[in-house]
């Protein structure tokens, strides 16, 4: 059962036309200023903290900034539940400008709210109330864009489309990094808790309306005889029929994510509030992670183009299991260990980064795939993701360090029988 990309914007061949090239571009650069976003929110936690909250703990002040990302995570399911069934219904491209017009809007009010020390508790809403918007926005961006460009792109180039996809991602993810790292040095890590953290969050937005204007001319790829043959009935009539491949959607995708926020977002919080790092050295380090991530995916994409990605998610998943222990060599004070953990992780991470949104794409059928795709993700963010961070910060304070490690393989196991089960029982519908 294969689901191959739309006629009207693809041919036949495995060749990318100039529309097709055209939408991906606009589909990436908005997934590329979603993560970016995100991160900068998660890498600049230690400074949002005492500034949105009281800060006579700085711990407590992180804690509480981390739990706010988290908040953010707890809405995606909702983004997948609305904008997925709406996407279903009317098409993909007014569904992606939506999400990143949100996206936009809310970095910038985040960006220019005064802190607690003038607006008191109404700080806190409003970061609070930003954070649910972008966990909407967030909740259908993630999974739809994935979607979309294996629709847009010719059957056979899923793994062009995973590298290519990650790629932008792992940009996104790379900038938020490599601008932290950036202000910081420029400015120092005072003035940057006191108001150098607002910088990335200003460029965030104008890199935000700028993505917005270049997605106005994506292409559809839902057909108008497909968009008037579905319903709000009939789209979570079929979810429902493939509840096992909504739960393998879930575990995919919180194996994944629990990894990677646990590298690029819960290792540096740790570093800065647990161990007292200097943060200019450890945004340097979270830079180079990104770096490694943005080629690495790339070298995915081109290793996994035109192969089987079934054989290739199974082989990755069972590395990640071994893989995520590397954490528990982080355990004092010291720039070099951090460095080891962070980047010695970096590889398994990417591979698994690379290729999670199409294999989850892959167990939905078209007719209701924004709404299937949206919810699992979103579950298992919100559930898995979500949370990493906070766990390992709090699991770190407690000197529980090897807890968290157990929790993220025993879900990287669960990832692998969902999947095989779901294969088994509904089958694939992009790729083989």
């Amino acid at each position: 059962m294969i689901d191959n990309a739309v006629e009207t914007v693809s041919s036949p061949s495995r060749q990318l036309s100039p529309t097709v090239r055209k939408g991906l571009l606009g589909l990436g650069l908005g997934n590329a200023l979603e993560w970016y976003d995100w991160m900068v929110f998660g890498l600049l936690s230690a400074f949002i903290g005492p500034n949105f909250f009281p800060n006579s703990d700085p711990l407590s002040a992180t804690l509480n900034t981390l739990a706010v990302f988290a908040v953010g995570f707890a809405f995606r399911p909702l983004g997948g539940i609305m904008l997925g069934t709406v996407a279903d219904k009317i098409g993909r491209r007014r569904v992606m400008l939506l999400s990143i017009m949100m996206m936009a809007v809310t970095t910038l009010i985040i960006a220019i709210t005064p802190g607690y020390s003038q607006i008191g508790p109404w700080a806190g809403v409003i970061l609070v109330a930003c954070r649910i918007i972008q966990g909407i926005s967030t909740g259908i961006e993630a999974p739809l864009s994935t979607s979309h460009a294996v629709e847009l792109a010719p059957a056979g180039r899923e793994g062009m489309v995973a590298g290519l996809m990650s790629f932008y991602v792992n940009l996104g993810i790379l900038l938020a990094s490599l601008v932290s790292f950036l202000s910081s040095l420029a400015i120092g890590g005072a003035a940057m808790g006191v108001w150098g953290w607002r910088v990335p969050f200003i460029i965030g937005a104008i890199f935000g309306f700028v993505v917005v204007y270049l997605r106005r001319a994506l292409p559809e790829t839902m057909r108008p005889e497909e968009l008037a043959a579905n319903s709000t009935g009939s789209v979570w009539s079929g979810v429902g029929k493939h509840w096992i491949s909504v739960l393998a959607i879930v575990f995919v995708v919180g194996a994944a994510q629990a990894y990677n926020y646990a590298w690029n977002v819960g290792l540096p919080s740790a570093a800065r509030t647990n161990f007292k790092e200097d943060p200019t050295a450890v945004f340097a380090l979270t830079t180079a992670l990104g770096v490694v991530m943005v080629v690495g995916s790339w070298v995915v994409g081109k290793l996994t183009d035109g192969k089987s990605m079934s054989r290739w998610f199974l082989i990755t998943r069972i590395l990640a299991i071994p893989s995520v222990f590397l954490m528990l060599m982080y355990v004092q004070p010291g720039i070099g260990g951090f460095a080891a953990v962070l980047l010695g992780g970096s590889v398994v991470l990417v591979i698994n980064m690379t290729l999670y949104n199409v294999i989850s794409t892959s167990l939905m059928p078209k007719s209701f795939r924004g709404a299937g795709v949206a919810l699992g993700y979103g579950i298992g963010v919100a559930i898995f993701g979500g949370t990493a961070s906070y766990l390992l910060v709090w699991f770190q304070s407690m000197h529980a360090d090897w807890i968290f490690p157990v929790y993220v393989a025993v879900l990287s196991i669960l990832s692998v029988v969902f999947y095989l089960l779901a294969r088994r029982v509904n089958g694939i519908f992009v790729g083989k």
